[in-house]
């Protein structure tokens, strides 16, 4: 039997003896390499937390003490460790294990957290709310150095610092990477100390003190203070965490369990904030992950993945490098994700990678843009939502031509509630002058962004899909702005937006098999709503829109405004995402479960339709009888 096979809880840990909790290690690399180059996910992170999560767990008592991971998709170890090992196998699919912590899942999960450095301000708080209840609890908050370069988790640890007495354990877990090599004034200072010629001796001598110390408590913390004194000069996180008043230990081999342990019951033992840094490698124990360049293996995606959306963004990007040298890029901590690495290659001096802050990435590019360049900000759409106030106050409110690139928008499915893009053009509809555009396809994506860049008086914005990039659907006709798609009649005015075009046309076929009439239409910009718009829908019996955004707030809901505004009496019907937390699934499950595909829409659209027509059926004429 298998060590993990014994394993169906935290407590069993404690009882493994140091041959079992090795081979443990190395079970539990197998599985997550088994798993996640089946189902995809963060392989990379996890590999690099094993020896972590062991001690974690065998030093503090979950889930009375609380553990928060800081970004969530570090947690896989975690899982296996606390009951969920015979599910593993289903992670990310319908129906499974979350690709993060999850409430849901496990009393061991209190945080579903995946956008970075919130951890420390959660664990604040939940340390804070168990003094105040005299509740003798611990909290214990995982944050990789690349979380440390966003701006939250400096605010977080301003206020730990002045509280002395909350059972609070920082692990920074300092692997040197986030989703890239982590960039920043922060990294650099973690860096020179990984690459320090005498941090070896360094690192051998604490794990000797720590190792060999045979009491906890009092008597540890001397030697580390001994020690310390000595390096001070030398080890410069030491010296930036104690500035802010917070206790320091490391750093630590965070491979070496053992290691970790002492440090962590030291830590458990001091009766205040500590932070414990553990030096790691991303992708340890699997060579594939250690060797790759790009991420560490970050995530596993299809080894033949098809063109998709973000390809075409990439390359459109590059060309329009060449030809307008004003154009410069920013991202947070997302270079190759969002397809900047080709523009960074080709342009390295008008890229921008500022780390894992969002807000100051979009206030940068303000500057930026005040500066008399265009700036390009490209973002997954769910990040965008962190920098709403500085999209809003900081560029628009300057009419800064600030571009904003919302890569994964809509419906992204397997990563979960936390990464659906659905707010973005609620959110943006907000935004006074913005310009946001929905490119249907691909050609569309890349005529869009040209027309985005070519605005400097006030921001632009383009949100496009995950994964391969649908086929072009050519227009028949333009009306303004708005490209026409299809035209059987004068019943129904499909209003497709972005991704949901081909749905449209889906729509669109289903009807006219039932006799409809039926024109389908793409604005393409779909803020402002275009003025033509608003004046073919006077010409028709039902005005419909189909949206993967959230319908709060959405584009349908804005064209509904823009139809009152004109005095079109219309008919109306909006389709798009209701306001809740999707589960995670693939794509095409999730809108099948929300009712967002071309054979449910036209269903609904059908009966709307026929109930129209029985009601004019019933109305009396003027002579007071029945229209026939």
């Amino acid at each position: 039997m298998r060590v993990l096979e014994t394993v169906e809880g935290p407590e069993d840990l404690k009882k493994l003896t140091d041959q079992q909790l090795t081979d443990l290690a190395t079970e539990i690399r197998d599985v997550l390499v088994d798993t996640v180059t089946r189902t995809g996910g963060h392989l990379g992170p996890n590999l690099g937390m094993v020896e972590i999560t062991l001690a974690m767990h065998r030093v503090f008592d979950s889930p009375r003490d609380r553990l928060v991971f800081d970004i969530g998709h570090q947690a896989y170890v975690h899982k296996l460790v606390t009951g969920r090992a015979k599910d593993f196998g289903t992670l990310r699919q319908e129906g499974g294990l979350s690709g993060y912590p999850s409430q849901s899942e496990s009393e061991h999960d209190i945080v579903e957290n995946c956008h970075a450095s919130t951890a420390l301000s959660y664990a604040d708080g939940l340390a804070k709310a168990y003094r105040l209840r005299g509740e003798n609890r611990h909290v214990v908050a995982v944050i990789g150095d690349g979380a440390l370069t966003g701006g939250m988790a400096w605010e977080a640890l301003n206020n730990i610092a002045a509280a002395k007495d909350l059972n609070l354990v920082i692990i920074v877990n300092d692997n040197g990477r986030s989703y890239s090599p982590t960039v920043g004034g922060l990294a650099t200072h973690l860096t020179s100390l990984r690459t320090n010629p005498r941090y070896e001796k360094i690192l051998d001598l604490i794990k000797k003190n720590l190792g060999r110390t045979p009491y906890v408590g009092p008597p540890m913390y001397e030697v580390l203070h001994g020690v310390k004194k000595g390096l001070k000069d030398m080890l410069a996180p030491q010296g930036m965490f104690e500035d802010l008043g917070l206790k320091y230990v490391g750093p630590v081999d965070g491979h070496d369990r053992q290691a970790l342990e002492d440090a962590l019951r030291n830590a458990k033992a001091f009766g205040g904030p500590v932070i414990v840094h553990a030096v790691t490698k991303k992708g340890f124990g699997y060579p594939a992950a250690e060797q790759d360049e790009e991420d560490n293996l970050h995530q596993v995606r299809p080894a033949n993945k098809p063109r998709g959306w973000t390809d075409v963004f990439s390359d459109e990007l590059v060309k329009i490098g060449h030809r307008r040298p004003d154009v410069v890029a920013i991202t947070a901590a997302m270079l190759h994700p969002t397809g900047l690495a080709p523009f960074a290659d080709e342009f390295p001096g008008r890229t921008f990678d500022v780390g894992i802050a969002e807000q100051h990435a979009v206030t940068s590019a303000a500057g930026l843009a005040l500066g008399g360049l265009h700036p390009v900000v490209c973002l997954y759409s769910t990040f965008l939502n962190r920098a709403f106030d500085q999209t809003l106050m900081d560029v628009a409110l300057h009419k800064c031509g600030v571009t904003f690139i919302l890569d994964r928008a809509g419906v992204t499915g397997d990563d979960g509630p936390t990464h659906n893009g659905v707010y973005d053009m609620s959110l943006l509809q907000l935004v006074p002058g913005l310009r946001l555009a929905a490119p249907r396809d691909g050609k569309r994506l890349q005529e869009l962004l040209n027309e985005a860049v070519d605005v400097d008086d006030v921001p632009t914005a383009l949100r496009f899909a995950k994964g391969e990039v649908f086929p072009d659907i050519e227009q028949i006709d333009r009306v303004g702005s708005v490209d026409v798609l299809n035209r059987s009649g004068q019943d129904v005015l499909l209003v497709g937006i972005g991704a949901m075009a081909a749905t449209a046309m889906d729509v669109a076929q289903r009807l006219e098999a039932h006799g409809f009439g039926v024109t389908v239409v793409d604005p393409r910009w779909v803020k402002p709503v275009p003025a033509e718009l608003v004046e073919l829908a006077a010409d028709f019996k039902l005005v419909v829109t189909i949206e993967d955004n959230g319908r709060a707030g959405g584009v349908g809901e804005m064209i509904a405004q823009a139809l009152r505004d004109g005095g079109v009496r219309t008919p109306f019907r909006d389709f798009g995402v209701p306001q809740v937390f999707l589960e995670h699934a693939k794509r095409a499950a999730v809108l099948q479960e929300i009712g967002l595909t071309g054979q449910e829409v036209a269903r609904e659209i059908t009966e709307q339709l026929t109930q129209h027509v029985d009601a004019s059926l019933d109305e009396p004429d003027r002579a007071g009888g029945r229209n026939a």
